[in-house]
């Protein structure tokens, strides 16, 4: 879009201009109709070129614009008369235009093109009598000058369109990887919702079959839970599609706990506080998390989770191996956290499977305080 304002900037006040220093030009140096119509193309010419190059668009038009401004010039300084030869004015502007767009070369086409000028200037200095001071002013230095100047002033302006060019891509590039992360955060999102609860109706649809003909009503219970647990999940991938989804961790600490005791392991919650209101959400989702890897991946029979007002750590027994599983749930987590200023630690220590996740400390009356809390 800066490009696009730059375009309208130039065709409002520069289009105008050179139209109208063309328009004199004309007046001044055509002595008839068929002169000024020449000398007019010309000029049509470097205004064609010039809408064009504001549109980023020169080169498809480069070639049939220099073949029109490239007579023109021979054309008012052999054919015409006159006390100026503005004839050099529509080949300076087509070139200077066209020049720093070339793909290589632009050097070479540049010298070029002054030389053009400057020969053509000559020429029409030789074939004047008598030549004065004046004339090789008008046909060779300002001529030649003026196409100089304009080029060189118009390889920079390149370089400023060039840098634009490059901040709307990289711009551009910013809001593709924001989509992006956005879109990996809704899946993992997705993935806290769905996966953990999949894994708790698989468990839960297995106790109830071994449950089914020797406790029939254990089992209707177990079908029940499941029942509402789905629905539960329905509604929580509703709020996350709308992005009304929070996390209760009250909530996830208690569904965690009885999941896990109903898997037979034993849970001891220490609550030395309430959390703050700014890691509650992710804290949340690291329980989740870590309580169906617990489930997945080792042989627990003993669980200690701890909070703080801007910490998590659970701790559980039962490793399999002595060596970290692939856990990628919590390695987008980790992301996650460390994108929220915390850090989450994945460790073994001494045959017991560690993760915590942590926040830095909140200034005092960021988030409510209470009392600690020990439970089974």
């Amino acid at each position: 879009m800066t490009r696009q304002r730059l375009r309208t900037l130039n065709l409002t006040f520069f289009l105008p201009l050179l139209a109208a220093v063309g328009v004199l030009l004309v007046a001044r140096q055509a002595q008839t109709w068929q002169q000024a119509l020449v000398l007019g193309l010309g000029v049509v010419a470097a205004l064609v070129a010039f809408e064009r190059w504001t549109a980023g668009d020169v080169a498809r038009v480069a070639i049939p614009c220099l073949c029109v401004a490239a007579p023109v010039w021979p054309y008012g300084a052999l054919a015409v008369d006159g006390p100026s030869k503005g004839a050099y004015y529509s080949i300076a502007i087509v070139g200077s235009l066209v020049i720093p767009q070339l793909p290589r070369h632009r050097g070479v086409a540049a010298v070029g093109l002054a030389a053009y000028v400057a020969a053509v200037g000559v020429l029409g200095l030789l074939t004047t009598t008598p030549a004065g001071r004046g004339d090789l002013i008008d046909l060779v230095i300002v001529p030649t000058g003026f196409a100089v100047v304009l080029i060189g002033l118009m390889f920079p302006n390149k370089a400023f369109y060039d840098v634009l060019a490059d901040l709307e891509a990289e711009r551009n590039r910013e809001a593709e990887l924001a989509l992006v992360r956005q879109r990996m955060r809704f899946a993992s999102d997705l993935h806290d919702i769905q996966g953990h609860t999949l894994h708790v109706v698989k468990l839960k649809i297995a106790l109830a079959q071994r449950l089914i003909r020797r406790d029939t009503a254990r089992a209707e219970q177990e079908l029940r839970e499941v029942y509402a647990l789905v629905g539960d999940t329905i509604a929580h991938t509703k709020e996350l599609a709308y992005g009304e989804r929070k996390l209760n961790l009250a909530a996830e600490l208690e569904n965690a706990r009885n999941l896990l005791e109903a898997a037979g392991i034993h849970v001891r919650v220490d609550r030395r506080a309430d959390v703050g209101t700014r890691p509650i959400d992710l804290l949340g989702q690291v329980l989740r998390e870590t309580t169906t890897n617990i489930l997945r991946h080792s042989r627990a029979t003993m669980v200690s989770i701890a909070l703080s007002p801007h910490s998590i750590t659970v701790v559980n027994d039962g490793v399999v191996d002595d060596v970290l599983p692939e856990l990628r749930g919590l390695a987008t987590l980790s992301r996650r956290v460390s994108d929220e200023g915390g850090t989450l630690t994945v460790r073994l220590e001494g045959g017991r499977f560690l993760t915590e996740a942590t926040f830095p400390a909140q200034p005092p009356g960021d988030g409510p305080a209470g009392s600690t809390e020990a439970d089974r």
